[in-house]
C-alpha cells in the first residue's frame, strides 16, 4: 500500500483559489504537462499511474471547458492549487456539487472536489453524494473506454 501522508498533507494543506476566468487561463498555461500529473475522478478508481503528457493536455482544455459551461458565474473560484505559478497539486471543485468548498459549519465536513491533478499518487476519497452518471459517462470517454 502506498504511504499517503505526502497526498493527505497537500489535500489538507492551504491551497489558493484561481478567482477569475483569465487567471484560469493563464494557470493552464502554467503547467507542465510532462511533469507526471495524476488525474483523480473522485468517485472513480484511484488512478495507479500518471497520465501521460497528451491526456494531461486534454485533460486540461476539457476541464477548462466543462467548468466555463457549467459555472455560471463571472468568476471562477473552484480551482485550487498549493501554488498557482508551480502547482503539484490542484482541486477542482464540480460546478453541480459545490455546496461550500470551504466547508458547512452544520455539519462539519468539507465538499470533496469533483477532480484531483497530482504529482503525488492520490488515496481513494470517499464522497458522501452519488456521482451523476453524466459525470461517469464524461470521465469514462475521457479515459478513452467508452466510444
Amino acid at each position: 500500500m502506498a504511504d499517503t501522508d505526502e497526498f493527505d498533507r497537500y489535500y489538507n494543506g492551504l491551497l489558493y483559489s484561481v478567482m477569475r476566468w483569465d487567471q484560469l487561463t493563464a494557470f493552464w498555461q502554467k503547467l507542465d504537462a510532462e511533469a507526471g500529473w495524476y488525474l483523480y475522478a473522485v468517485g472513480q478508481p484511484v488512478p495507479t499511474a500518471p497520465s501521460d503528457a497528451d491526456r494531461v493536455q486534454r485533460f486540461m482544455g476539457e476541464m477548462d471547458e466543462l467548468l466555463r459551461r457549467e459555472h455560471h458565474e463571472d468568476y471562477c473560484a473552484i480551482v485550487y492549487a498549493d501554488n498557482l505559478d508551480a502547482p503539484n497539486f490542484i482541486k477542482i471543485y464540480d460546478p453541480n456539487h459545490l455546496g461550500s468548498s470551504c466547508g458547512s459549519s452544520a455539519t462539519k465536513s468539507s465538499i470533496v472536489p469533483g477532480w484531483l491533478m497530482s504529482k503525488t499518487p492520490p488515496r481513494e476519497l470517499e464522497i458522501s453524494g452519488v456521482v451523476t452518471g453524466q459525470r461517469k459517462r464524461w470521465w469514462q470517454t475521457f479515459l478513452g473506454e467508452l466510444v
